[in-house]
């Protein structure tokens, strides 16, 4: 096996989850368009690396090295870095410097490197020092609930808390989700239902710009690894 992956979900209200990953041998994986931004940590010959993630518009296709164990944290939507706002993070993200085995610098501060198992205390950490940070509107939003302003406000704070528009928003994450459901043997058809997709070829072009498979390569598992769960979920 290239690549040995696992994934937890979070009770933090703070983290979407938490993902491990070990690489075997040189090798590449489709990355999947996502909304969240993250904290990835990894270490590859005896050296240590930390960086800063963002939201992803398109699927693109990432290397990965040979022997390298990464440790990974994927934030709620609607938070943010207090130094690093998401907009700048889109389609991209930044290194982090001075990261050593057990300590990383964020913010002008040095913190802990975190394992999977303790990824939500270091979270913790960076809230109440005012590091990690989140706008209460928007956060009402994702819960559903319409807030006493106009939708351009809305729209600019929803925009500006996580560097995408809330229609953007919705279809990545639909596009995630029909992936999820063509994997686990659901035929296209269902999932243009389930999903209200317009119809198969619709739901094609989603598949083709955000995820990077068509939905026989979902269902049959092919097209090599793929930044997505798609039943490799561990619980820890």
């Amino acid at each position: 096996m290239e690549l040995r992956f696992g994934i937890r979900q979070s009770d933090s209200p703070w983290v979407d989850s938490v993902w491990t990953c070990t690489s075997e041998q040189v090798t590449t994986m489709t990355s999947v368009a996502g909304v969240r931004w993250g904290l990835v940590f990894w270490e590859q010959d005896g050296r240590h690396y930390a960086a800063v993630t963002g939201p992803e518009t398109r699927t693109s296709t990432a290397p990965v090295p040979e022997g390298a164990a990464f440790t990974g944290i994927e934030f709620a939507v609607g938070t943010s870095l207090r130094a690093l706002p998401t907009p700048r993070l889109v389609d991209g993200g930044a290194e982090l410097p001075d990261t050593t085995r057990r300590t990383f610098r964020l913010d002008g501060a040095r913190w802990q490197t975190p394992g999977a198992d303790d990824a939500e205390a270091l979270v913790d950490r960076l809230v109440e020092a005012g590091i990690v940070v989140r706008d209460p509107l928007v956060a009402e939003v994702l819960r559903g609930h319409e807030p006493d302003v106009s939708g351009r406000t809305v729209e600019r704070r929803f925009r500006a808390a996580t560097g995408l528009t809330r229609g953007a928003v919705r279809q990545i994450e639909r596009a995630r989700t029909a992936a999820e459901l063509l994997a686990a043997g659901a035929t296209a058809v269902d999932v243009v239902a389930k999903l209200d997709y317009f119809d198969e070829p619709h739901l094609a072009r989603a598949l083709r710009a955000y995820v990077g498979r068509t939905a026989g390569q979902l269902r049959d598992g092919a097209g090599g690894p793929i930044a997505l769960d798609l039943g490799q979920r561990r619980t820890s």
